[in-house]
């Protein structure tokens, strides 16, 4: 995409006072201004202007909340190039820093921090989710224990040994993982005279490793861990329902509606490609309909009842997820999963969720973030006795 950046407009933006201001927030690049999605920010902004809210990118650098204005980008109406203006100081700020490098740098915890203090700003998603506070969170809670495989924390060979005596399959995951990145799975076949198994995930399909010992498979982990430099978990494998001999999952998007609820906004499937030990499409997965994939292996009426629990268990997770991290959340993705015998389980959550390619799910996701926002700027319009628009 193009980049323009003009003279700002110094002439203050003033919003009304009855109206939300949603800020995208994102860091600041020294060649292409900011980073992100550039097209999800488009369509956000494109999505605000149309219900009549001021929303625009902003990067940590030039939010100062001191200010009644901040300088802001928005996309060139039917253009593709983005120009610089100055904005009102927002009201929301919807936190879409895209990698978790980014959001350790010293000066963007800070800001996140004096965000997430403000009494006048509503910060969205204050940071990414960690995969081990997550299972932490879900395991102590009665409501969502269930929909929780084994996960231990992957700190030496007696914890890999213990979990294979127990599960057939074990899923090994960086605890700050995204996309599928630094997955292993490892399994032990007795029969085989090199009984050790690790697989691990690649650009497309997987490269497998077989071992002698214990000992061999657990030297073997670590120097493939060492190359993220990142803390893993080791999880129960889940044999999932599959068609076609490739195992499927869920992919559910969950957020807050217009009267402050958690909902689900849409669930699409995701079908892992050919020796390929994920779903994620940049993996070789691909994209199919849930529905169509359940009714062939469960049926129909049973099929209506599976969903329905899906849609229950990724409302009570999000509820929990948000309780336990005690920070404002708005949305949230989650990786979900039906084995063999219809149970739901959870495998994963992101707070800042990736496009859903689903038509009616994406125009969705794109509303649902306003139509909170207006009802957060309702609530507070009423607790100072003014009229709610």
């Amino acid at each position: 995409m193009l980049l323009k950046l003009p003279p700002a407009n110094v002439e203050s933006t003033e919003a009304a006072a009855d109206k939300p201001v949603v800020a995208i927030l994102t860091i600041e690049d020294d060649i292409q201004l900011f980073r992100g999605n550039r097209s999800n920010f488009a369509d956000l902004i494109r999505t605000g202007e149309s219900l009549d809210i001021v929303t625009y990118v902003v990067t940590v650098k030039h939010l100062k909340l001191g200010a009644p204005r901040v300088l802001g980008y928005s996309i060139q109406p039917g253009e593709d190039v983005w120009i610089s203006s100055w904005y009102p100081r927002p009201t929301f700020v919807y936190n879409r820093i895209p990698q978790r490098e980014d959001e350790r740098q010293p000066h963007v915890k800070k800001k996140l921090a004096a965000l997430s203090r403000r009494t006048d700003v509503r910060l969205f998603n204050r940071r990414f989710f960690n995969k081990w506070s997550l299972f932490q969170w879900l395991n102590e809670h009665k409501t969502t224990k269930a929909y929780i495989p084994e996960t231990k924390k992957l700190t030496d060979t007696y914890v890999l040994s213990s979990l294979l005596k127990k599960h057939k399959t074990l899923y090994l995951k960086p605890v700050r993982g995204k996309a599928g990145v630094g997955i292993m799975t490892a399994s032990v076949q007795a029969e085989k005279k090199l009984p050790y198994r690790l697989q691990m995930q690649e650009e497309k399909g997987s490269r497998t490793f077989r071992c002698a010992t214990m000992r061999r498979l657990w030297d073997r982990i670590v120097k493939q861990s060492a190359n993220l430099g990142e803390p893993y978990i080791a999880q129960q494998g889940i044999s999932l329902a599959a068609v076609n001999s490739r195992p499927f999952d869920l992919r559910a998007l969950v957020q807050k509606n217009g009267t402050g609820q958690w909902e689900l906004s849409g669930v699409g499937a995701r079908v892992a490609g050919d020796s390929s030990i994920t779903t994620h499409v940049p993996r070789g997965g691909y994209i199919d309909d849930p529905e169509k994939l359940l009714v062939s292996i469960f049926g129909k009426e049973k099929t209506a009842k599976m969903l329905f629990k899906v849609q229950a268990a990724a409302v009570t997770i999000a509820k929990q997820i948000e309780r336990s991290c005690h920070n404002r959340l708005c949305e949230m993705s989650m990786d979900l999963g039906v084995d063999s015998d219809g149970h739901v389980w959870f495998f994963e959550a992101n707070s800042k969720p990736m496009k859903f390619d689903e038509p009616h799910i994406r125009v969705k996701s794109l509303e649902r973030i306003f139509q909170y926002s207006q009802y957060l700027h309702r609530l507070k319009q009423t607790a100072k006795g003014g009229t709610s628009s």
